[in-house]
């Protein structure tokens, strides 16, 4: 169970310096906006023009930078979940024996 605190301890942190690395790519730009939590998509937007590599290479790398991390962040969320999961459970059994 101590192993299990550690461990989510440290995904924390991974998870709060991955959002700040969000928070400073949406900074960047504004066209990218102030979500950490959602994806910017390359296909067309109804009444939007889609920003393809041609156009606009700085802000597609970008757009694409963010939207690794924020993939990434949602694994980071995902294996949190397991974890805490696992930490309930044995929480749990220790409690109730």
């Amino acid at each position: 169970m101590i192993l299990g605190t550690i461990i989510l301890i440290i995904l924390y942190i991974i998870l709060r310096y991955i959002l700040s690395w969000i928070i400073y790519f949406n900074s960047l730009d504004p066209r990218l906006g102030t979500s950490t939590w959602r994806w910017s998509y390359d296909y067309p937007v109804f009444g939007d023009r889609d920003i393809s590599d041609l156009d606009d290479k700085i802000f597609v790398r970008l757009r694409r930078k963010r939207n690794k991390l924020i993939t990434l962040m949602y694994s980071v969320v995902f294996i949190i979940f397991f974890v805490s999961m696992s930490w309930l459970s044995k929480f749990l059994i220790l409690v109730l024996n």
